[in-house]
C-alpha cells in the first residue's frame, strides 16, 4: 500500500484488534469472494459466508482459493440470506455484514426491517473514506450512496454519523464542512440554507464530536489558500477532513472525479444500523477493499 499511505495506516490501526467477525452476504462472484478473503487473510475479518454454497464454491474455484476453514450457510435467495445475515447479528455471531454479489436495495431491506431488522436512532448513511494521492489525510465524503435528497434532520444524523466515523478510526477533533456553492446563506440555492441550519445546530450542542462549518465551497473546505483569499475564517475552513455533501448525485460526482481524475481510492461503509456495513464495489482494487474492512473493524471497536 506504499501509493496509497492513508490506507496503509489505516490497517495497520486496525491490525492489533481482533479480527470482526462479519457475514458475507452472497458472496458469489470471483470480486465479491476475493474481497471477503483479502480480510481474513489481513486479519481483519472473520467471514461467515451466507448464500449459494454451489455458487460460492464456483467463485473460489474461479479464484482458486481455499474456502474449507470457512462457515458457508447455504441459502440461494438474495432476500433470504440477507435476513439470515441480519439474524447473526442478533445472535451475536456477527458484528458487521458486508455486500457480496447482491444488489444494495436487497441488502439494506433486510437492515431497515421495523421487526428484526437493525434499526437505531441514526438515519443509515454511507461514508466514502478517500485516499487522495498528495492530500495529507484521509477525506471522508458522506453520502454518496444512500440518501438522495436528505432532508435537513437526515443531514444532521449524516453528519454525526461521519464525525462518529473519523473518531473512531483516529482523527483527533474532526473538522466537517458542509459545501454548497457558497459560503454564505442564499435563499436561492437551498442547500447554503441548510448548510448554515447544520452548523448552528452544532454549534447548540445538538451535533457533537467536531467541528462543523457551512456553507462553504469545495475550494473553501479544503484550501487554506482559498479561505485566506477570499477571506473566510473558521475552523474547518481549509482544513476540512469531512465534506457533507448537499445530495447523493454531487457525492457520487465528487467520489468518481477524485477516483478517475486524481487516482484516489475509496473505502466504503454505511453507518447508522446496529453494527456497520461494508460496501465494496467490482471495481474496487486490494487496497480499496482492505481500506474498507479495517474502516468497519474500527468503527465496531469504536461503538463496543
Amino acid at each position: 500500500m506504499t501509493d496509497h499511505i492513508h490506507f496503509a495506516r489505516l490497517a495497520e490501526t486496525a491490525r492489533p484488534l481482533a479480527p470482526l467477525p462479519t457475514a458475507v452476504i452472497a458472496p458469489e462472484s470471483a470480486d465479491a469472494l476475493m474481497g471477503a478473503l483479502l480480510g481474513r487473510d489481513h486479519t481483519l475479518i472473520d467471514p461467515i459466508f451466507v448464500g449459494s454454497a454451489d455458487k460460492i464454491a464456483a467463485a473460489a474455484e474461479e479464484l482458486g482459493a481455499d474456502i474449507s476453514g470457512i462457515e458457508i450457510i447455504d441459502i440461494a435467495d438474495h432476500a433470504g440470506a440477507a435476513a439470515r445475515a441480519v439474524a447473526l447479528v442478533h445472535e451475536g455471531r456477527a458484528g458487521a455484514l458486508m455486500k457480496g454479489h447482491l444488489h444494495t436495495d436487497d441488502l439494506l431491506r433486510a437492515v431497515l426491517k421495523r421487526e428484526g431488522g437493525l434499526r437505531t436512532d441514526r438515519r443509515l448513511s454511507h461514508v466514502f473514506a478517500m485516499d487522495v494521492p498528495g492530500h495529507d489525510r484521509l477525506l471522508f465524503i458522506t453520502d454518496g450512496a444512500i440518501n438522495i435528497a436528505p432532508d435537513l434532520a437526515c443531514k444532521a444524523s449524516i453528519a454525526q454519523n461521519a464525525l462518529d466515523l473519523a473518531v473512531a478510526v483516529g482523527v483527533t477533533a474532526p473538522k466537517l464542512a458542509v459545501l454548497s456553492a457558497v459560503e454564505a446563506a442564499n435563499p436561492a440555492i437551498p442547500s447554503s440554507v441548510e448548510a448554515a441550519e447544520i452548523a448552528a445546530m452544532a454549534a447548540r450542542g445538538e451535533i457533537t464530536g467536531g467541528s462543523v462549518q457551512g456553507p462553504l465551497a469545495m475550494d473553501l473546505a479544503l484550501s487554506l489558500h482559498a479561505a485566506a483569499v477570499k477571506g473566510v475564517e473558521g475552523p474547518v475552513a481549509g482544513r476540512a477532513d469531512i465534506v457533507l455533501v448537499p445530495g447523493l448525485e454531487a457525492g457520487n460526482i465528487l467520489f468518481k472525479a477524485l477516483t478517475y481524475l486524481a487516482g484516489a481510492k475509496a473505502a466504503g461503509v454505511v453507518l447508522g444500523a446496529a453494527v456497520p456495513v461494508i460496501l465494496t464495489s467490482r471495481s474496487d482494487d486490494e487496497h480499496a477493499r482492505l481500506a474498507s474492512c479495517a474502516v468497519a473493524v474500527l468503527a465496531a471497536a469504536h461503538h463496543s
